[in-house]
């Protein structure tokens, strides 16, 4: 049986310490193989950094790899300096460490699941958001996507969740 963790136990996990080994692919030619040192970034720092970032992606990468690098540390002027294929290398350590990436079987099975199907179909077919899709119950997804099969349409198509809201 496992034991309750603490919030003390909880909260190291953001202290841990990564030593990433670079490929040498990514390394300038002659240099001799090494390593960074990375730490996961907080639910904190992931906002601070979207929030700064907001619309410019490749800024968030720069800014999430400069939280993250431990040793050898640098500004923010150096991590753009860094060529591409290391800061993307970086990033994806970044996020494997910081518990951001998910796994390609269980992205595979999101997208097969027959709830994301049919929000993808009606969101296509009615042109709503994935909040649009989010605010119908499956009731409402059934009814719907059963007057799709029939090639039936709603006398006046229900308004999306924003539309809803705005009236």
């Amino acid at each position: 049986m496992t034991r309750a963790l603490s919030a003390d136990d909880l909260l190291a996990g953001a202290q841990a310490m990564h030593r990433v080994a670079l490929p040498a692919a990514l390394l300038p030619e002659g240099a001799a193989p090494g390593h960074v040192v990375l730490r996961p970034l907080s639910a904190a720092q992931v906002q601070r950094v979207a929030q700064a970032a907001r619309d410019e992606r490749l800024l968030a990468s720069v800014l999430m790899v400069r939280e993250a690098l431990v040793e050898p540390k640098l500004a923010l002027d150096q991590v753009q300096s860094l060529s591409a294929g290391l800061l993307q290398f970086l990033l994806a350590e970044v996020n494997r460490i910081s518990g951001l990436t998910v796994a390609d079987a269980d992205l595979e099975q999101a997208i097969k699941a027959p709830l994301t199907r049919a929000c993808f179909v009606l969101a296509r077919e009615f042109g709503w958001t994935p909040a649009d899709c989010s605010a119908l119950t499956v009731g409402q997804i059934l009814l719907y996507l059963e007057m799709l099969a029939r090639d039936e349409r709603p006398a006046q198509l229900p308004l999306p969740a924003a539309a809803r809201r705005s009236a």
